[in-house]
């Protein structure tokens, strides 16, 4: 099937095509016909689907008729996040390029004035985050009763940052007799509550994002100790050897996403961290420069990567297990898209063991271990290393008990961190010096990782970093 087939206008046939694209996608054939004729859509699609042109493309023929009016927009775009809103808005600019529709973004992080001026001029799509439009609502600036068509996007991420509240709000305001589409990617029961309760004989539409997945992204797994700096010390031996692109790094918090940037930065690594508690002006500089090419490696939260089209990703790397494992087919739905090949490296330790066994679940295969890298997913690769055959013994330092306000209290022992039944004990040294000599590691040898080195790893000990 091709686009001329779906019943859009020639303005918006002529914009897919300077776009680049000839055939739509499975989401795009069902839904732009139903979008045409006014129907509800309960949508079952993930980003990287193309569901965004599913809904824009038809919305926009719709909306060529017919004149906004100061502070009522026609139309309503929510999603959960800036990135995921400021990327619709770029779809409504490629397609809508033959037509004068306007457009204003209302997201947090952005200055009140210039959003304030477009909803005074009128505007015919409105796309928020539902935190700054309650606010705009709220000062008298908006008004929700001439919306016509309401796009709920991504509605399990809404629940997961605990936005419904807000979007029930929202959706009061608007008139009872309207379109309604609604996407999400899983449906749990307060989804599925809230699909009932918004949508009127909606037309349901599923597109499983598995298949497509296993056929597009090549999947991997390395194991790997669970303390932060080795995890830190895998991932840059895994960057170092292959040939990646640009990729995109997801840890599960925003504390790790600064602290895993600084250290790839530190260590000759192009890569910026970018998360929600980043101001909006940086965030969108960040995110600027990783589609420019000027930085290679993106590390990112969940929230931040939602939604992110970046062309021709070669890697998505998982340094943290997501704990859902519908948030692994999120991540790596950035890359492999477009009909292209895309790579997805996971990091897990035998702590992640359970999450990871409800993503080979989801995903429906085994993910292999990168080749190479068997080595490091031998048992034991979380516990003590061996040395020489014999097990090096670690006792836990314990801290000198202290009574605080007492006087005369007894000074406590303290006991060496680490000493080993194979290595002789140095003597002691002059004041202030530690009780145990650090012992440098042998050329080539990968830090934190026992005995167990990779083949690739320990090829070229000139790659050490």
């Amino acid at each position: 099937m091709t686009f001329e087939e779906l019943g859009l206008s020639d303005e918006v046939l002529h914009a897919v095509a300077d776009a680049g694209y000839e055939r739509p996608t499975p989401i795009q054939e069902q839904a732009i016909p139903l979008v045409l004729m006014g129907r509800d859509i309960l949508g079952c699609a993930q980003t990287g689907t193309g569901k965004t042109a599913g809904f824009t493309l038809p919305m926009i023929d719709i909306l060529a008729q017919g004149r906004a009016r100061a502070r009522m927009p026609r139309s309503l775009i929510l999603t959960p996040t800036r990135e995921l809103a400021a990327q619709i808005a770029e779809n409504f600019e490629i397609y809508g390029k033959y037509h004068k529709l306007t457009m204003a973004l209302l997201i947090g992080g952005e200055s009140f004035g210039p959003q304030i001026e477009k909803l005074d001029r009128g505007v015919d799509v409105l796309i928020a985050t539902p935190g700054r439009l309650i606010d705009h609502f709220e000062r008298g600036r908006i008004l929700l009763n001439g919306v016509k068509i309401l796009v709920i996007d991504e509605a399990d991420r809404m629940l997961d940052m605990g936005f419904i509240p807000d979007v029930e709000r929202i959706v009061s305001f608007l008139p009872k007799i309207r379109q309604t589409l609604f996407f999400s990617a899983t449906f749990p029961p307060e989804v599925v509550r809230l699909s009932d309760n918004f949508l009127i004989n909606p037309k349901e539409i599923t597109v499983s994002p598995t298949v497509s997945t296993a056929e597009l992204v090549e999947h991997f797994l390395v194991r790997t100790r669970a303390r932060d700096s080795d995890k830190r010390e895998t991932l840059r031996r895994i960057l170092a050897s292959e040939d990646v692109k640009n990729a995109l790094i997801f840890c599960n918090r925003k504390r790790d996403v600064d602290t895993l940037a600084r250290s790839l930065k530190r260590h000759g690594f192009s890569a910026a961290p970018l998360h929600g508690d980043l101001v909006q002006a940086v965030r969108t500089e960040t995110l600027a420069a990783f589609k420019a090419g000027t930085i290679t490696y993106l590390v990112a939260t969940d929230v931040a990567g939602r939604g992110l089209d970046i062309v021709g990703l070669s890697h998505v790397f998982n340094f943290d297990v997501p704990i859902h494992a519908g948030d692994y087919i999120h991540r790596i739905g950035r890359t492999g898209r477009a009909g292209t090949k895309g790579h997805a490296i996971m990091l897990a330790t035998r702590a992640d063991e359970k999450y990871l066994a409800a993503i080979q679940k989801l995903i429906r295969q085994d993910i292999p271990v990168l080749d190479g890298m068997d080595a490091i997913a031998a048992p034991g690769a979380d516990q003590a290393p061996e040395k020489d055959g014999a097990k090096v013994r670690t006792e836990t330092p314990k801290k000198p008990s202290r009574t605080r306000g007492r006087r005369g209290g007894a000074k406590a022992k303290t006991v060496p961190k680490t000493r080993t039944e194979t290595e002789p004990q140095p003597k002691g040294g002059g004041r202030g010096r530690r009780s145990g000599a650090r012992k440098e590691p042998a050329r080539g040898q990968v830090i934190g990782l026992g005995d167990h080195v990779p083949a690739f790893l320990a090829r070229d000990p000139k790659k050490s970093i």
